[in-house]
């Protein structure tokens, strides 16, 4: 008969242990979801820099006026998940300074912020960059 009484005060505790518990696992959990996302916002990026160095390594044959704006436009449509008025996209050297053997490099960067429960625990600026030669 004692150890049903003893039984039902464990369970009791098991519930406040569980709810002095929770706060610290929603936060973990929420944390890395957060996280999950500021890392795959710097995958698209990465791929989407990859795709516009790609697109200026083969952009001689362009009329000059239109080789940076096509690198640009190459970019953004690799990234069509990222949000297009935060990224900002940069080529060099210009497109008139582009000859076979030179290098051209892109660089984007697009802005995180990882929040939990709405305060902002860290935020900054996603930067990838790469370099190609002309062909």
């Amino acid at each position: 008969m004692f150890t049903k009484f003893r039984r039902k005060r464990q369970q009791g505790q098991t519930m406040v242990e569980f709810t002095l518990v929770f706060p610290v696992l929603a936060i973990l959990l929420f944390g890395v979801i957060q996280f999950g996302i500021a890392f795959n916002n710097y995958l698209a990026l990465t791929d989407a820099v990859r795709a516009g160095s790609r697109q200026a390594s083969v952009a001689r044959y362009l009329p000059a006026s239109q080789r940076q704006s096509k690198v640009e436009s190459k970019v953004r449509s690799s990234a069509n998940n990222l949000n297009q008025s935060k990224l900002r996209v940069f080529v060099t050297p210009t497109s008139a300074e582009w000859s076979p053997g030179s290098d051209v490099t892109v660089r984007a960067t697009y802005p995180y912020s990882i929040s939990l429960l709405g305060v902002v625990v860290k935020s900054g600026t996603l930067t990838s960059s790469t370099t190609e030669r002309v062909e």
